[in-house]
């Protein structure tokens, strides 16, 4: 049986480039997009999602490449850019009739909701980011014996072909993985969850590592020349993570002050998958965030 976000609908909206993504669509009220990350589908916002939906409208959509949503060929760079992935986002909230909503991500998604908020400032009134720092400060924090905890963003970042059929061949050993290690509290993540994130992981090896790949690329060149810009985000922002600036050396919260003036960060004893470990915790801090 198909796990779903009970009392939301299922549809697919377009995004860019032909496109389609499939989104969870629920409550009603201003409207609040949540991204999912790795190796994740929008399942993992399943209790932060419900409680949302009580006082805005909430959409859940499968990032492309991920989930239910389309897997298009890797043709070039951009096909998985963020900046492509997150004009998907734009599109398919217009294809809703919205021209204005909040955007919350979590690791992968926050990486897209990063993008959306410096290209579509005019778009994204909110913006929350989950257990990341932006990719450009994630290469350049990520040295020495303790990058070895992001040893996946160096495997998929390898050209095509080598990445692809190691983790085809082990596809559930390699994203759970991932689930295991990353969790503080298994139980957050039932049998019947953890089931369909492999098994909807297994189904997109190669879209996902399009999708790091490009992080070992072309994101990095869109973030640089942001950066050399001086580009900021220009909506209220919220970032919530783990203690990684002590676990890899670096302040966490200074370099989330150079894109974000408007910044509230706060650490989380919850482990990665947040949405999942403390739902009460992640809906106050969004909750938080909209009401600034």
């Amino acid at each position: 049986m198909t796990l779903t976000i009970p009392g939301f609908d299922y549809i697919r909206l377009p995004g860019v480039d032909g496109v389609e993504l499939a989104a969870a669509v629920g409550g009603t009220g201003s409207p609040v997009v949540l991204l999912h990350g790795f190796p994740q589908t929008h399942l993992m916002w399943r209790h932060v999602a419900e409680r949302l939906a009580d006082n805005h409208m909430v959409i859940c959509p499968d990032l492309r490449g991920y989930g239910a949503s389309d897997k298009p060929a890797a043709t070039g760079p951009d096909v998985y850019a963020k900046r492509t992935m997150a004009a998907d986002v734009v599109a398919l909230t217009a294809a809703l009739g919205l021209e204005r909503f909040a955007l919350v991500g979590h690791d992968r998604g926050a990486l897209v909701a990063f993008r959306a908020g410096l290209d579509h400032p005019e778009t994204i009134t909110h913006l929350g980011i989950l257990d990341i720092v932006p990719t450009l400060d994630m290469w350049n924090v990520l040295h020495g014996a303790p990058a070895a905890v992001g040893y996946h963003l160096f495997l998929m970042a390898q050209p095509p072909g080598l990445p692809e059929t190691m983790i085809a061949n082990s596809a559930d050993a390699f994203f759970g993985s991932f689930l295991d290690a990353w969790a503080d509290d298994p139980a957050a993540m039932p049998e019947d969850v953890r089931s369909e994130y492999l098994r909807a992981s297994a189904a997109a090896v190669t879209s996902i590592v399009a999708d790091y790949r490009a992080s070992a690329g072309i994101d990095v060149v869109h973030d640089q020349a942001d950066l050399d810009a001086g580009s900021q985000l220009a909506m209220p922002v919220a970032v919530v993570q783990q203690d990684w600036g002590a676990r890899l050396g670096y302040d966490a919260a200074a370099v989330w002050k150079t894109w974000a003036p408007d910044l509230k960060h706060r650490l989380t004893r919850a482990g990665h998958f947040m949405a999942e470990e403390a739902p009460a915790e992640i809906t106050a801090l969004i909750q938080d965030l909209l009401a600034r």
